[in-house]
């Protein structure tokens, strides 16, 4: 689950396990289809991005965790775009940012956040890095 929620939004409960099956490179002719009938019915047009429908759901759909070996790991933030995943990324709003946030990031305002502003507990500043346990 490279990227949280996407399978459990846009994946048919029929099809959840076929999906988490399918090796990447035939995520996209398995489901494709499924993902831009799913951002139609959410009224999706475009993102801050700039990709329409099919574009974005040709994102979405390989659900791989993209990493940039030479620069910044961010999931989203504001300039690097799913180059990686800091801890410390929100990833649940930058995905309904991207989804629901519409050309400029912040149409659907009721939409694009989870509210969940942080862990609950700090990381630590060394490996293994994870927050530790309660």
């Amino acid at each position: 689950m490279a990227r949280p929620a996407i399978n459990t939004v846009f994946v048919g409960s029929s099809r959840k396990d076929e999906f988490n099956t399918t090796v990447p490179s035939a995520m996209s002719a398995a489901f494709l289809s499924d993902f831009i009938h799913k951002l139609e019915g959410f009224g999706y047009t475009s993102n801050i991005l700039g990709l329409n429908k099919d574009q974005f759901a040709g994102v979405l759909v390989t659900d791989v965790l993209n990493v940039s070996t030479t620069g910044v790991t961010s999931f989203y933030d504001g300039t690097h775009v799913l180059t990686g995943r800091a801890l410390n990324d929100d990833v649940i709003d930058a995905e309904l940012t991207l989804i629901f946030g519409g050309p400029t990031g912040t149409s659907n305002p009721g939409l694009t956040s989870d509210h969940v502003n942080g862990n609950d507990k700090p990381f630590l500043t060394s490996f293994p890095y994870e927050a530790e346990p309660h």
